[in-house]
């Protein structure tokens, strides 16, 4: 995958929500606005209105307003900083769930998390449109709660990262018939999750406590355990590590939430590349890093793990591994690569710790 530019790191922080919100914003507002363009753009290509999308934005600033007003005062900063619409950041965070609102979702990415020599380490591919690559950066946040670091898109608060007190979080989108904008947005609750928690079984009571609407899975990881939480608005179910090791795609593994899952989104897709993760995994677990990384390639005929834009379909169509990402939560440390699996040998990644 051609890069053009090199790849924008924020240093985001503040004594306040609103103030993380300022410092946010005010550094992305040269392109902010070409971002949720762009966004809108895709909203509209996967069938969700303008008055959708307005509809869905209003109503997560109110579930944020009752449930983190702190969080809300974050995104308040962020279009303050940025001289964009309150409702457009709220839309940018959101943009998972109002995309659930119309008829065809978007993504596929998978994680693997493995125990080497008594340690937890967790890899992800994150795919996505490949038109929106311009507008994802790494970041360090500094405010009120625990330092985290990671990677997210322009505007939006958090996506996949690690905090200083040692959990890790891997984000992969997931669909269930009932999704909508009704709850906190994921990309809200992984900010929360990573600001608040300090262990895995923290962040789990916390996401039990939260208001979900909507379909994702963080995968999550400290010095002790690691478990897949899969969210819907059938409930929060945990998928824990067997044999040391937890593996992801975009599909439910719990059955209540399988039951009604959006089958024809992502399937037999997500099941293909979770069963040759795991046929890889049959012959033993990785011996370091690297190796968990090469699970994550695809060879010619394999599931599309590593994942190449098909640039004779349209925007909405065309899907791209963005971005891998190892996170080593004893260390504090997330490790990014601006592309896909097949080129992390002897490439440059990002090395960031909270």
């Amino acid at each position: 995958m051609l890069k053009t530019t090199e790849r924008l790191h924020l240093r985001v922080a503040g004594a306040t929500s609103r103030e993380l919100g300022l410092s946010r914003g005010t550094q992305l507002r040269g392109s902010l606005a070409a971002a949720y363009t762009k966004y809108a753009e895709l909203f509209r290509v996967l069938g969700v209105s303008e008055a959708q999308e307005r509809e869905g934005a209003d109503r997560v600033i109110e579930v944020l307003q009752g449930w983190r007003p702190a969080a809300a005062e974050e995104l308040a900063g962020i279009a303050e900083g940025s001289g964009l619409e309150l409702a457009q950041i709220a839309a940018l965070n959101a943009r998972t769930e109002i995309i659930a609102m119309g008829p065809r979702g978007s993504s596929e990415c998978s994680t693997i998390t493995a125990q080497i020599d008594g340690h937890r380490y967790g890899v992800q591919t994150w795919d996505w449109h490949i038109e929106l690559d311009p507008f994802w950066h790494t970041h360090e946040v500094t405010g009120p709660g625990y330092r985290y670091a990671g990677l997210t898109e322009q505007g939006i608060v958090s996506k996949i990262g690690v905090n200083e007190a040692g959990l890790a979080l891997h984000f992969n989108i997931l669909g269930h018939q009932a999704d909508g904008p009704g709850g906190v947005p994921m990309h809200v609750l992984s900010s929360v999750v990573l600001s608040e928690c300090a262990t895995v079984r923290e962040a789990v009571e916390l996401i039990r406590s939260a208001p979900i609407a909507s379909s994702s899975a963080f995968t999550m990881l400290d010095g002790t355990e690691a478990v897949s939480v899969e969210m819907s608005p059938a409930g929060v179910f945990e998928i824990a590590e067997v044999d040391g090791a937890v593996q992801r795609t975009n599909h439910f593994q719990n059955s209540t939430p399988l039951a009604h899952q959006k089958t024809e989104v992502y399937e037999p897709d997500s099941t293909e590349r979770l069963e040759l993760i795991r046929e890889r995994l049959s012959s033993g677990a990785p011996s370091d890093l690297p190796a968990m990384v090469e699970l994550l390639v695809s060879g010619a005929g394999d599931p599309p793990l590593s994942c190449v834009a098909d640039m004779s379909k349209q925007y909405g169509e065309r899907w791209a591994t963005l971005a891998t990402i190892e996170t080593d939560p004893d260390a504090r440390m997330i490790r990014i690569l601006d592309g896909m699996p097949t080129e992390a040998a002897g490439a440059e990644w990002r090395e960031l710790r909270a």
